[in-house]
């Protein structure tokens, strides 16, 4: 019988929104249970600092510029996800955490994925085991370093029994889609980033209007498509350096080309735009016999914007398209547990990367441990 670990997993995606954190109780293998999770949003001084300063980075060099900056921000968000672990541990045993970071810049053709957190100093602050720097091992073994989370969307599929293929999709600040085939005990799934989801989106809206992002896609419903600038942006999009990248960040997109539309038809735009991608990238799989799947779960932040889920199923209609939380998955909360189970995975030193996920050369280990 395997060793059970209660885990918690802590994760702050492109959107920089906040924090979640999920407790689970699993073997890092066949089985998960959830025990508690919680969204823990950002002070307004560090979201503004997280997109600033990701706004100014564009390659390495302009990390090590602005190394005193992110010093500074690092540590504020190391001390906020204390504060989160403490809270969502002080009635719940924990055994181990893992601490994703907060991403500043990724690039798959630098082969960089460098997370703000520091973990020594979130051990010392916990009093806990840590995991981080889940990527890098990745990195140096042929990867790019994402999507991470195919493993544990496997788990799902199988604790869920739902017929396969399946394919889960995932709308964070970058959509991925995961394509499960068979379940735990095979390796037989792929995953990759397919472009923008609610980045371009949040961007427009942040730097031109009071808001953090367009709820409910209330604005893009107002809004009329420019269809000069759609058409531009589509050509854009289909010309793109990192086409065969498995991996993407928001700044590998910029919302330059729609400047001078309202803030509702911008949104409009943005959001058609934005499902043109996804749609495309799914009914592109569904036409692949080797990929071909039954029904599409979506989780991440942008299954909530009404809008833009309804556009998307206008598109792909040759197959259902579910809510994650359908099954009695909340949605938000996917990839803290996933990062929760990855840490267990890390702790038995077992591959959370594989060659058909990241790219790297054989099922690979990730996930540095600092033992308090």
């Amino acid at each position: 019988m395997r060793i059970e670990y209660t885990s918690l997993g802590l994760m702050s995606g492109t959107s920089a929104d906040g924090v979640d954190a999920s407790i689970i109780l699993s073997n890092g293998v066949d089985k998960y249970e959830v025990i508690i999770e919680r969204f823990y949003e950002y002070d307004k001084e560090i979201k503004v600092n997280i997109h600033s300063l990701k706004q100014k980075i564009h390659n390495k060099t302009h990390i090590k510029k602005l190394s005193k900056d992110l010093k500074d921000l690092e540590r504020k968000i190391t001390i906020f996800h204390a504060k989160a672990i403490k809270d969502l541990s002080s009635d719940n045993e924990v055994n181990i955490i893992g601490f994703h970071g907060q991403t500043i810049y990724h690039n798959s053709g630098e082969k960089i994925s460098y997370q703000l957190g520091d973990a020594k100093l979130l051990s010392q602050l916990s009093k806990k085991d840590i995991v981080y720097n889940f990527r890098q091992n990745d990195i140096d073994n042929g990867g790019e370093g994402a999507p991470l989370t195919p493993i544990f969307h496997q788990l799902i599929a199988s604790k869920l029994k739902i017929e396969l293929p399946l394919c889960i999709l995932n709308i964070g600040g970058i959509s991925n889609v995961t394509i499960i085939k068979e379940p735990i005990g095979s390796l037989n799934f792929t995953s990759k980033d397919i472009g923008p989801g609610n980045c371009l989106i949040d961007s427009w809206v942040r730097n031109n209007s009071n808001l953090d992002y367009d709820k409910d896609g209330n604005l893009a419903l107002k809004g009329t498509r420019n269809e000069i600038i759609f058409e531009q942006a589509q050509e854009l999009f289909s010309n793109r350096k990192n086409q065969n990248s498995t991996s993407l960040d928001v700044n590998d997109f910029d919302i330059s080309f729609v400047r001078g539309l309202s803030l509702e038809d911008g949104a409009n735009t943005l959001t058609d735009f934005t499902v043109s991608i996804i749609g495309s990238a799914l009914n592109s799989l569904l036409s692949n016999q080797e990929t071909k799947f039954k029904k599409v779960l979506v989780c991440g932040g942008g299954r909530k914007n009404g809008t833009l889920m309804k556009k998307i199923n206008n598109i792909v209609t040759k197959v259902p398209i579910k809510l994650i939380d359908d099954y009695n998955i909340d949605g938000d909360f996917v990839e803290s547990q996933a990062f929760a189970f990855l840490a267990i995975r890390s702790q038995l030193s077992l591959p959370i990367s594989f060659p058909k996920t990241t790219g790297c050369n054989q099922p690979t280990t990730g996930g540095r441990i600092i033992k308090y």
